[in-house]
């Protein structure tokens, strides 16, 4: 009698784990608060296998993410990036009205109908301002006709030029929305080489994309990309389509416009140049307020101080910018300036070469005076010089 009921009790308590084992594996929130969802079925083994009934179990785990995740910062900055899609014009090919050409090759040549490169640009670009202020690259939208925009959520809207600045290479895209995600401005100028940045934008059409690299180099000033550039230079990949997408900080903060590469392929070799968000900034609020960015104007031909001409004017260093030439009737002229002077500093701000002596004089508002600093047959002078406004292009 006793060895049936200690059989019997044996199979019971078998019958009854197994039962528990069971329920703790698929529905393990029906054990919580009884005091059995602590046994090690579920929670507190990372790795134990979880299964919700449909396809096979997998691996649940409890830890954190890596200490080296950037995930919170592409978390805060993605939606605020998004895709900009232009529509130009068509060009009819320049061959079609040659009649030479026309005699000898007839309907080998282009039609009317047929256009010289593609009719539509792909970019990127970021969103500032919650009521859909966007800051992009001026060639991005250089010659469109026509904007689209779309978000990180999929949306898509028509989009108006607010203005655009080629000389920074920046452009401002406004859309008729409300409550936008947005990105926090960072601090470019507290960047350091080999700090962490992130490359978010939309290369080559695939779809939002983040790249990982370092600031490789500070204050590059490319005279290709444009007049005026203040570029932060990074091995995070930035391929075409990037442009006028973002580059943040490891916490989500932007610190440049993505704006070129430098490739024999047009892919990323690890060299790409994003114009710093102050400049960005800088612009997009002069944009926004006047439609336009005003530029302080000297009217002066600037050339670089070399070794040979620093030796010939007897000059301290081979630093400053010497005047080639000045336009008649310009500020520099009715201020007294000469051709073969030698700007060494505005309103106290030393000009190392022909690049600073622009890109203060830019930096100043038309029509404010401005004490320039020169070196004149061998003594230095100052001179009190009205600016005035800086032509496009110039």
């Amino acid at each position: 009698m006793i060895k049936r009921l200690w059989l019997l009790y044996a199979q019971v308590c078998t019958v009854g784990l197994a039962l528990i084992f069971v329920v703790a594996t698929l529905k393990p929130d029906w054990l919580q608060g009884s005091g059995l969802a602590g046994l090690g079925f579920q929670q507190g083994l990372p790795g134990a296998l979880v299964g919700g009934g449909q396809g096979p179990a997998v691996l649940q785990t409890d830890l954190p993410p890596p200490a080296s995740s950037l995930r919170e910062a592409v978390r805060l900055a993605m939606p605020a990036v998004v895709y900009v899609n232009t529509q130009r014009a068509r060009q009819p090919h320049p061959l079609i009205d040659d009649p030479v050409l026309r005699r000898f090759f007839g309907d080998r040549l282009p039609g009317p109908d047929d256009d010289v490169g593609p009719g539509q640009g792909l970019g990127s670009g970021v969103i500032v301002s919650p009521d859909g202020i966007i800051l992009t690259n001026h060639h991005v939208v250089e010659g469109a006709e026509s904007f689209q925009v779309t978000f990180s959520d999929g949306r898509q809207l028509d989009a108006e030029l607010m203005g655009s600045d080629p000389e920074s290479d920046l452009a401002v895209l406004r859309v008729k929305a409300t409550n936008l995600p947005t990105i926090v401005f960072g601090r470019p100028s507290e960047l350091q080489v080999g700090d962490t940045v992130l490359a978010i934008g939309n290369p080559f059409g695939v779809g939002l994309t983040v790249t990982q690299g370092i600031v490789s180099a500070l204050g590059r000033t490319e005279p290709e990309l444009a007049t005026f550039g203040d570029f932060i230079q990074t091995d995070a990949a930035i391929n075409p389509g990037n442009s006028g997408g973002a580059l943040v900080d490891a916490n989500g903060a932007l610190v440049g416009i993505n704006t070129a590469i430098i490739s024999r392929d047009g892919g990323s070799l690890g060299i790409g140049f994003a114009i710093s968000a102050d400049l960005a900034r800088r612009v997009m609020e002069s944009i926004v307020s006047t439609g336009k960015v005003s530029r302080g104007f000297l009217g002066v031909e600037p050339q670089d101080v070399n070794e040979d001409i620093a030796q010939t004017l007897k000059l301290p260093s081979p630093q400053g910018s010497i005047i080639a030439r000045i336009a008649p009737g310009g500020p520099a002229d009715r201020a007294g300036l000469s051709v073969g002077d030698v700007v060494v500093s505005i309103n106290g701000q030393a000009v190392r070469n022909r690049r600073e002596l622009l890109a203060q004089v830019a930096g100043l508002t038309p029509g404010t005076k401005a004490q320039v600093t020169v070196i004149r047959q061998g003594a230095r002078r100052e001179l009190t010089v009205t600016l005035a406004e800086r032509p496009t292009g110039r």
